[in-house]
């Protein structure tokens, strides 16, 4: 961490015992991404109720280059809560997550969606149940009558804009869940 840790305690007597446990796990923060440049831990008692303890409040505030993280567990009359330790931990743990999500997006290591390949209908043989894709990149694929979603192989024309799983068959390349692109059929 580039700049000191900042813990403050609100409506409640600071406690070294909660002090030292905000300090190892936020020590321990550098293990999930190692260009931190500040953490503000804030522990609040916001309430003072007769029939139970305290209910404790955690924010803590990261700041890594280009964002800041923040967590906040709020009580909500969570009986958990009524232990600052357990609070912190909840807090800590979630901001753990934050952090390594950051680190992957900023390696690049992000889960995407690919969009399924597309073409289109190059050719419909409808005695033999069977067509041929063209795809964008010059191949012909072939598919079958089961393959087409919501049966719709009886509505195809030669032309029309599929998107398709490809698989490797018998005989080479085949599309599977073949679905038609269009008005009613969004590309997605």
């Amino acid at each position: 961490m580039q700049l000191p840790l900042q813990i403050t305690f609100r409506n409640m007597e600071p406690s070294p015992a909660v002090e030292a446990k905000v300090r190892e796990r936020a020590e321990k923060l550098d293990r999930f991404f190692d260009h931190i440049m500040s953490c503000r831990v804030v522990i609040e008692a916001p309430h003072k109720h007769h029939h139970q303890g305290n209910l404790f409040h955690v924010r803590i505030d990261v700041t890594v280059p280009g964002n800041e993280l923040v967590v906040s567990r709020e009580p909500h009359q969570h009986q958990a809560h009524e232990d600052a330790y357990v609070v912190l931990r909840d807090a800590f743990d979630a901001l753990q997550r934050q952090l390594e999500d950051y680190a992957r997006k900023l390696k690049g290591n992000v889960k995407t969606h690919e969009v399924p390949p597309h073409g289109h209908v190059s050719r419909l043989v409808a005695a033999e149940d069977y067509g041929l894709i063209a795809t964008s990149d010059g191949r012909e694929v072939y598919f079958h009558r089961n393959s087409v979603l919501n049966a719709d192989f009886d509505k195809l024309e030669i032309g029309d804009e599929v998107r398709f799983a490809e698989e490797t068959g018998e005989q080479g390349p085949q599309a599977s869940s073949v679905s038609v692109v269009g008005k009613h059929h969004p590309i997605g």
